[in-house]
This record gives C-alpha cells, structure tokens and sequence, in this order.
C-alpha cells in the first residue's frame, strides 16, 4: 500500500495501517463491521476439503477481531478446461463451511484463469467496544496459540510425494477447523490483543503484535505444538519457498540461539488457515486455556510464551530452547 493516498474517518476502527486482519468500521454505538477478503491456490489435491479450508481461511479474519461472519461472496478464479465438476465441488466445501460458521452465503464473482484459486469476501459483526486488535498486548500477558504448526511444511511434503499416508487427514483436520469457539473463548477471558497465524508465520505474526503493542516476546521452543510428522519433514529439507522468506524478513529480529533447526523453521513457516494466538492477563490464562480445551477440536490452546517490555532496541523476539 506504500504511496497510495491514506484517508481515515473518525468512525474506522482498524484500517490497513496496523497489520490487523481485517478492517472494522463503526456504524452505531453498538454495532461495527468487520470486513476482510482472501483467496489462494489449492493446497489439498480433494477439491471439496480445498473449497472447505480455502472458506476457513477466510473467515478466520473475522474471528480474529472478535467477530461473528454475516454474510460471505466467493471469489473465485478457474480454468473452464477443468470441467464444472471440479468447481462445484470446490464451492460445495466453501458453501458448507460458510453455513457452519452460521453465515450466509450470498453470491460472488468468478474469472476464467489458468490456475484455480478460491476463497471468500466476508462480512461481520462486533461490538464497537469488543474489538480485538493486534496492538493491545502489554507486559506480563501470557501468549497462547490455538492449533499446531506446520501445514506449510506438511504441505509441501505432500507435493513432494513423501509425506505418511495419514498426513492429508491430519492436515485437513487442522486447516478446516474453524477459530469460532476459540475467538468466543478469548472474549471471555478479556483477551488483550490477537492475530491469526497465516503466510507470515507465527514468528512474523507474532512480530506483527510485537511492533504494534511496542513490547517484545519470550518464546518457550519447548511449548510449540507441531502436526505430527512436520519436524521429521523439515529436517528432510521438505520447506516452502515462503518459509526462508519470512526468515529474510524477520533477520535481525529473532535471537533463537540453542533452538533446534527443525523446530524454529516451523516457527517461520507460512500457515494456511491457522490458529489464533492471543495475548491475555495472566490472572484471566487459566480461564482462556480451560475454555479452549473444552472446546477440543484440532485447538492446541498451548501457553507458548510472554510479552515483556521491549528494551532500548525496541521490539523483538527471543525464542528460548
């Protein structure tokens, strides 16, 4: 967005200035919108459980911030030559997924392109006073993330044709699981400040928070939850070109001496439909982690960490083995 012109109202509550995950607008004193958009390639080969993670995905933004989905319009880019099926198939698993998380379906638009890439407009709702941003975490909050690592990394190994047999189950298992009971979780507990963990990472993300809260984070390597066989596929060189990206990006601003190799590149590794990490009080964790954990799912509702105060260097993050 750098050089285009930047106009706010008094009325905007998070715009595209703050890296938050979706835009909020207020309309009345109780009453926000909560506006986000996102679409990506397929990343499973089964096109219903793609359209069903692409529709995931895209409306994680919402619950991000605190928000319930109203409605939602499918983008969708698609090459006529692969047969109606196919993308029926696709919208079928967006559409359903949409109807679970309560919202309705509405319409949308579609491109004859070369490469099918699918996912969702969506529309919600929040309080005015009951927006989440990523830019209220103070020090001394306990830092929990809500389901494992590693879908770039298990991915990746998929399309390599070396991943177990049980990996596409577990892979979809975790992307398709929506964040909605643990975004309700985290109001509950009073959360601080929140983002979903996407292409930047949980270490870019978590930067995301870090620079705009002015704190930095101590992360316990040790606490991470990874989706089973990720590390193993790692270690095996089994990595996403966005994974050394993020690595590129955040140089300089990660100290993770001691941290085994493996393990932090799954900390850089770009998420599809990740969970939520969330900073909240530590008097209020107990409460958050035991409403995560009952909700069960593919939530890890691990403790992964603290935000502390950023010190003269400003804000970074230390990863702790």
């Amino acid at each position: 967005m750098a050089g285009l012109v930047h106009r706010t109202d008094p009325n905007l509550i998070a715009g595209f200035e703050g890296s938050e995950d979706a835009g909020v607008y207020k309309l009345t004193d109780d009453i926000a919108i909560v506006q986000t958009c996102d679409f990506f390639t397929p990343i499973l080969d089964d096109p219903y459980q793609f359209g069903q993670v692409a529709a995931a995905n895209s409306l994680s933004d919402v619950y991000a911030m605190g928000g319930k989905p109203l409605i939602a319009m499918n983008i969708v880019c698609y090459p006529c030559s692969l047969g109606m099926d196919t993308l029926r198939e696709i919208l079928r698993g967006g559409a359903d997924k949409v109807w679970e998380s309560g919202a309705l379906l509405v319409g949308g638009h579609s491109v004859d392109d070369r490469e099918p890439k699918y996912g969702l407009s969506v529309t919600g709702i929040v309080h005015p006073d009951r927006v989440v941003l990523n830019r209220g975490a103070v020090p001394g909050d306990a830092i929990v993330l809500t389901k494992p690592l590693g879908t770039g990394i298990v991915a990746t190994a998929l399309m390599a044709g070396m991943a177990d047999s049980g990996a596409p189950r577990q892979l979809y298992q975790v992307m398709s699981a929506l964040n909605a009971e643990a975004s309700g979780a985290m109001l509950e507990a009073d959360a601080h400040a929140c983002t979903d963990i996407t292409g930047f990472g949980l270490l870019g993300h978590l930067m995301e928070m870090a620079e705009a809260s002015g704190v930095s984070f101590e992360i316990d390597a040790d606490r991470i939850p990874v989706i089973e066989g990720a590390l193993d596929y790692a270690q095996m060189g089994l990595i996403p070109g966005g994974l050394r990206r993020n690595q590129g990006f955040l140089a300089g601003k990660v100290e993770a001496d001691g941290v085994e190799q493996s393990l932090l590149e799954a900390m850089f590794d770009p998420q599809t439909s990740g969970g939520l990490l969330i900073a909240v009080a530590p008097d209020r964790l107990d409460d958050l982690v035991g409403r995560l954990r009952r909700a069960g799912g593919a939530m890890a509702a691990a403790v992964v960490g603290r935000a502390v105060p950023a010190g003269g260097g400003g804000p970074r993050i230390r990863v702790i083995s």
